[in-house]
This record gives C-alpha cells, sequence and structure tokens, in this order.
C-alpha cells in the first residue's frame, strides 16, 4: 500500500519529578492528578512500541509497520529495526536525579545496557531555569567520588541558565540533570539505559530512596569532557552526528513547504499547527505537540494554517 505520514498515541510515564505541564501545553490526554514526567512520543523498545494513531495501518505498531514496508519506510529494503530513534516530550515539574548514560565500548566493557545519546530542545522555561550538562573544568574521577559520597555532586556540574528554543547536545558519557520548570522535547537513541548518581536525598512514593548506580555510572561517564566543551543552538542545523540530524524551521501562517520523498523524516511540532496533504488523498492535521513520522517513500506539502515552529530529524545511515 501507499505509505502516508503517521501519527502514534502518546505512552506515558509517571515520574517523582513530573507533573501535568503537558496537558496545558499541547491538551495530551493525562491521566488525571499523576505526576508524568514523559511523554513517549516515537519508541520501539522491547517493552515500549508507538501505536499507529492514524489512517488504515491505525492500531499496528511501529514495529508492524517497519517489519512490512522497511523500503518504503526507511528507505532501506534491508532494514531489520528496530526504530533508530526515542522521542519524548519531558515536563520537569521538580528537579531530575544527576544521571548518566553509556556510550558503546563502556556497554561492551560493562556487558550490560544499551548505549544513549541525546538532546534537549527547551520548548518551554520559566524564569530562572537551569540545566546541568557536564562536568565543570578540572573535575577528575577521584574528586567526583567524594562528591557522591558528600552529597555534593551539583557542585561537580556545569550550571546552564536555560530558555526556549535553545538545543543542547548531550553525548553519551555526559553527567546531566534537568532542573524544574522546563518542558522539553528529547530526540535520543533507543536506549532506556540511565545510571543514576544522586537523587537530591528523595524517596518515593514508600518513603525510602531510588535506586543509585554508582559503580556504572563512574565506569560510564567521560572525565576528559567538560560542559563547556558542549553546544548551545538555536536556530537552522541544530545536531548533525552520527545518529541523528536536527533542524529547525519556522513557517508563517498561510505558506506551504515541500516533503520530497527519499529519507525517512520525523516532524516535531513545537508550536503552530496545520496539515499535511499528499497525492493520495489523505490529508493529516498536525498542532503543537504532535509527532509524525514521514515514510521515505512519501512526498506531499505541509500547508501551515498559524505561524509554526518545528523540528525535522533525520537519520544519516538511512539516507547515506
Amino acid at each position: 500500500m501507499e505509505l502516508y505520514p503517521f501519527k502514534f498515541k502518546p505512552i506515558f510515564k509517571q515520574r517523582i519529578w513530573g507533573g501535568q505541564k503537558l496537558r496545558q501545553l499541547f491538551g495530551k490526554p493525562l491521566p488525571a492528578e499523576q505526576k508524568i514526567g514523559e511523554s513517549w512520543e516515537l519508541a520501539d523498545l522491547p517493552q515500549d512500541k508507538s501505536v499507529v494513531a492514524n489512517g488504515p495501518l491505525a492500531g499496528k505498531t511501529l514495529r508492524e509497520v517497519l517489519g512490512r514496508y522497511p523500503g518504503s519506510a526507511t528507505g532501506d529494503p534491508k532494514f531489520e529495526g528496530p526504530f533508530p530513534l526515542l522521542i519524548k516530550f519531558l515536563d520537569a515539574h521538580d528537579i531530575l536525579s544527576v544521571q548518566v548514560h553509556p556510550d558503546a565500548v563502556t556497554c561492551r566493557r560493562m556487558r550490560t545496557g544499551d548505549p544513549k545519546t541525546e538532546c534537549w530542545y527547551i520548548i518551554d522555561a520559566e524564569p530562572g531555569a537551569v540545566i546541568y550538562k557536564g562536568l565543570k573544568d578540572g573535575v577528575a574521577r577521584q574528586q567526583f567520588t567524594k562528591a557522591i559520597s558528600s552529597g555534593t555532586v551539583e557542585q561537580m556540574l556545569t550550571r546552564v541558565p536555560v530558555r526556549a528554543g535553545e538545543c543542547h547536545f548531550l553525548p553519551a558519557g555526559t553527567p546531566h540533570s534537568i532542573g524544574p520548570g522546563l518542558v522539553i522535547a528529547e530526540i535520543q537513541t533507543p536506549s532506556d539505559t540511565t545510571y543514576r548518581i544522586f537523587d537530591f536525598n528523595r524517596t518515593d512514593g514508600t518513603g525510602k530512596p531510588r535506586q543509585l548506580h554508582i559503580e556504572q555510572a563512574l565506569e560510564s561517564i567521560h572525565f576528559d569532557s567538560t560542559g563547556d566543551n558542549l553546544t548551545v543552538t538555536t536556530g537552522g542545523r541544530l545536531v548533525d552526528c552520527e545518529y541523528f540530524r536536527i533542524d529547525k524551521a519556522e513557517q508563517k501562517s498561510g505558506s506551504r513547504e515541500p516533503l520530497t520523498p527519499g529519507e525517512m523524516k520525523t516532524l516535531i511540532i513545537v508550536a503552530g499547527c496545520g496539515k499535511i496533504q499528499g497525492t493520495g488523498g489523505l490529508a493529516v492535521e498536525f498542532k503543537a505537540g504532535d509527532t509524525i513520522l514521514v515514510p521515505a517513500s512519501y512526498g506531499g506539502t505541509m500547508m501551515f494554517d498559524a505561524d509554526t515552529q518545528y523540528l525535522t530529524v533525520t537519520v544519516p545511515r538511512l539516507s547515506a
């Protein structure tokens, strides 16, 4: 069949630091009175697989679609999965734990976990909001280990004030945290491996502290890299790494933008609304908070009914 732009049912994740901001900003149908920290918009992990929400393939999982139409969907007839991205919206009502994700070398060395490189696009930021991104210059493993014992890990990290429209790249091995008052689009490799270093002495709903992963974290951190070396971008090509490319676009109400066949694209609508119209007759409406997977075989036009900002995510190895 002729593939079309896919929308998916969000997968909501309760988090101790979450809130209800995704309902307020995007109208997400969050469970009432729950702390929802993450909305997984596009996922193909063993325990969490996105389900198509529109068109003739509604009800099929992302994995089923890719398995049935690998060439049309990805541009690679030999594609076997999993889908090479995990895309989320984060609502940091409270501060996140200080954590780190391993790279491929560390995963092989420890014989566990999956590598994870990610970036954060700041959608909404309250006044004074900050993130923690990378080590301060000169922080070595021994000093960092002592800070874990003394509960002063926060002092070892680069504290970065942020505002809406910024994109922060975090390669695997970078210790990090997100402060309160932020809504973020997170684009990452398909991994849920997280090693928690420090949780600000927080307890869960049962009054117990959450599990830490000190040994794994120390093995994963790149102590030869600091937060000063990590990029911040605000327009055009936001990220260009071996795992994904991210481009930001802004369109005025009434304008149009062609979607050219040949490369699979993921569109993250940050603000605005409109529709995608193809030659097959199926129109796909979009609004702020939507994530849309455009198959490689699809050709159509984005039509904007309001001033719109959106991110386009592509995977280099599928378009080489």
